[in-house]
């Protein structure tokens, strides 16, 4: 892998530091940088919340793939919400632009992070917990990533240093 790859694609669970981690990678590697979540919310003209609530699960998977879908960018840091992982399209599209990269905590720490999950417009099942969610989606994204970073223990700074030193 080298860091002249066009795109670096962060995906991983909500409250891992995908934007924030995103915003330190693109500076530091002179990238631009994008937040799938809020073009979303730009398309939708509402909150991941809200379009949860209005669209339903399978809805809001609809509009994120189809958001994703749309993206051609290039030399970009691209944050994705969690569950683009479930679009099987959206995720050959980015891989095809760049290095997957999924930056992994365990539940415990991501827990002490989230407030709310459905505030935060997290789609999961009704019901479900935290590590459920974890267990179900950690598969997908060790499945398309090209590297996993633990963030156990670092900062973001930290986090993004060591991504930038994996891609040389």
């Amino acid at each position: 892998m080298t860091a002249n790859a066009d795109n670096v694609i962060l995906i991983g669970m909500p409250g891992v530091g995908k934007s924030t981690v995103g915003v330190l990678l693109a500076k530091a590697s002179q990238r631009g940088f994008l937040d799938t979540d809020v073009e979303l919310q730009a398309r939708a003209g509402c909150s991941l919340e809200r379009l949860i609530e209005e669209r339903g699960t399978e809805g809001f998977l609809r509009a994120e793939s189809d958001c994703v879908l749309a993206l051609n960018v290039r030399r970009h840091v691209i944050a994705t919400g969690g569950s683009v992982v479930y679009s099987e399209a959206a995720m050959r599209h980015l891989k095809a632009g760049g290095v997957v990269v999924h930056l992994d905590l365990p539940p415990a720490l991501l827990d002490r992070r989230l407030g709310d999950l459905r505030v935060r417009g997290v789609v999961m099942p009704d019901g479900g917990s935290l590590v459920e969610l974890w267990q179900d989606r950690t598969p997908r994204y060790r499945a398309w990533a090209d590297l996993t970073v633990d963030g156990t223990g670092k900062t973001q700074d930290q986090v993004a240093a060591e991504i930038l030193s994996r891609l040389d």
